[in-house]
Parts: structure tokens; C-alpha cells; sequence
């Protein structure tokens, strides 16, 4: 699979360059679902990060955001978001808000998103940029392990972050009859992005996370 470093942008007409060359990038890549490619083609990926990297936002490659934590690929974004195979009514959890990127491509896709967040400081920031980019999306600052039981079941649930050994049990509880859980799970930041579905888990693809952490971060 194709996956250019390409990118670099700096203002609003190159980061709408930018933003074709990358979905052209996704798309020779293996990304076929339309409304994820029309996603990836619309949110604009330089507002999630620090304005000294908002240059290199649309490498196909992860960024820092501060607070050890990243901001993944345009490529594992597309490809996570792709392998819900959700309807466009879907109600879609996410584990692992991190600068709200993923969740804002996520509900251009779905009708509505929940992701927990367990950073405050990062919460804080997604929610103010996902409150204008997206509106039907809800960020709560939790302890992403334990998902979002007052809001199950879900269609779908997507973990940002690698599990170590199994998905959460919490999650797959939380997940609706027929629903999906698309989740990487390893140790020491390597691992299987992993899709249960009906019982059956299939790996995807290796990838590289920075792990699920259990618990609330302090600021």
C-alpha cells in the first residue's frame, strides 16, 4: 500500500491542495469508502495541530500534540474509520480523543460520536474546535476503558489507542447486537489493528500506538 510523506502547506488555498494530494494519496492506497475519502477531502487536519507543525499537516505520517500524546497518520485515520463499515446513521463511540482530528472525520461519516478523552487539557482543546467543526460529536473527559455505558449500545467503536493484550471488556459490552470494534492491541507501542465483529475478530493491519492508558490524566 502507497503511502506518500507529501503534504507540506501552510495557507488556505495550499491546504486545500494539500488536502486533494493526500485523499489522492489515501485513495491509491487502498481507501475506497467515498464518504470517508469526502471526509478526509473536507476537515482541515492543520487546525489539530500547533501552528510550527501545521506545515507538515498533511504528511501521511503521526504528529506531536503535546502531552506525549500523537495525532495518527491521515492513512490510519481513513483506514480505521473505514473498517466500521458503519451507515451513515450510525452512533459511533471513539477511545482516545487526542486532538479531536479523527472524531471530526468520524462524524462527517456518521450521525452522531461520542469520544472520551482521558487528558483534560486535550479535551479541553478538542472540544472547542469539535463544537464548530463538528457539531455531532460529544467529548467527555473519562477514563476510555470504560467507554460510555449511559450512551450504549454502539454501532461502532473505534480505540486510538493500542490495548495491551485484548479490547477493554467495557467496550464490547457496550457494543450493539451486529456492531463493530475496530481496535489495536499489542504491547510496547506495536501491535494488530484488530476488527471484532459478531464474535469474530480479523486482523487488519500492524500498526504503531501510543498505548491505552486506564484512568483520568491530572492536568
Amino acid at each position: 500500500m502507497a503511502r506518500g510523506r507529501g503534504g507540506r502547506t501552510t495557507d488556505g488555498h495550499g491546504a486545500a491542495k494539500a488536502r486533494e494530494a493526500m485523499v489522492a494519496r489515501l485513495r491509491a492506497g487502498g481507501i475506497t469508502d467515498r464518504r470517508v475519502l469526502a471526509a478526509m477531502g473536507e476537515v482541515p487536519r492543520e487546525r489539530f495541530l500547533r501552528p510550527e507543525l501545521a506545515g507538515e499537516a498533511y504528511g501521511d505520517h503521526p504528529l506531536d500534540i503535546g502531552r506525549g500524546q500523537t495525532i495518527s497518520s491521515p492513512w490510519i485515520v481513513a483506514f480505521s474509520v473505514a473498517a466500521l463499515q458503519q451507515p451513515p446513521s450510525a452512533r459511533v463511540l471513539e477511545i482516545g480523543t487526542g486532538s479531536g482530528y479523527a472524531a471530526a472525520v468520524l462524524a462527517r461519516c456518521v450521525g452522531e460520536v461520542v469520544t472520551v478523552e482521558r487528558d483534560p487539557e486535550l479535551a479541553e482543546r478538542a472540544r472547542g474546535l469539535l463544537a464548530e467543526l463538528a457539531p455531532n460529536a460529544e467529548v467527555r473527559t473519562g477514563d476510555g476503558t470504560r467507554g460510555a455505558a449511559d450512551r450504549a449500545p454502539f454501532d461502532g467503536i473505534v480505540v486510538t489507542a493500542l490495548a495491551s493484550g485484548a479490547i477493554p471488556p467495557d467496550l464490547v459490552d457496550q457494543l450493539a447486537p451486529g456492531g463493530t470494534i475496530v481496535c489495536p492491541v499489542g504491547d510496547h507501542r506495536v501491535g494488530t489493528l484488530v476488527r471484532r465483529r459478531d464474535g469474530r475478530t480479523e486482523h487488519l493491519a500492524d500498526v504503531s500506538f501510543v498505548p491505552l492508558v486506564p484512568g483520568s490524566a491530572d492536568r
